[in-house]
């Protein structure tokens, strides 16, 4: 019975891993990593503990249970709400350059490859040329 215990659980932990990393975990990370190889080693250890038949099935089973998971994960929507929908179009410090006017003549105080710092009436701000 143990060693039962031992196989499902490994299968579930590499299912539950590699939904997380697929979801929240972006780009291959060791989450995925684990995952994958949490999985493996459970159908390893179905081969090792049961033989061919019975680690075939199992084998092929968690494949259709990861299959299937993913599946419903993308298709039930649940994970919209985490996902970022909006987009922010502000800027920082926008309103620092309201005292400036298109012609105004400032000094620069940096060197302006192409972005540096100037001086217009006595307060810097970040240029361009």
């Amino acid at each position: 019975m143990g060693d039962w215990i031992t196989v499902i659980s490994l299968v579930i932990l590499g299912i539950i891993l590699i939904i997380a990393e697929i979801i929240f975990v972006p780009g291959t990370t060791i989450v995925g990593i684990l995952g994958f190889l949490s999985g493996i080693l459970g159908v390893y250890l179905s081969f090792t503990y049961f033989g061919s038949t019975t680690g075939g099935w199992v084998a092929f089973g968690s494949s259709v249970a990861l299959a299937i998971t993913l599946y419903n994960s993308f298709k039930s929507k649940t994970w919209d709400k985490f996902s970022l929908k909006d987009t922010n179009s502000g800027k920082v410090n926008e309103d620092l350059t309201s005292a400036l006017a298109l012609g105004d003549e400032g000094v620069a105080i940096s060197v302006l490859k192409p972005v540096g710092k100037a001086e217009f009436s006595d307060r810097e701000y970040e240029v361009k040329t």
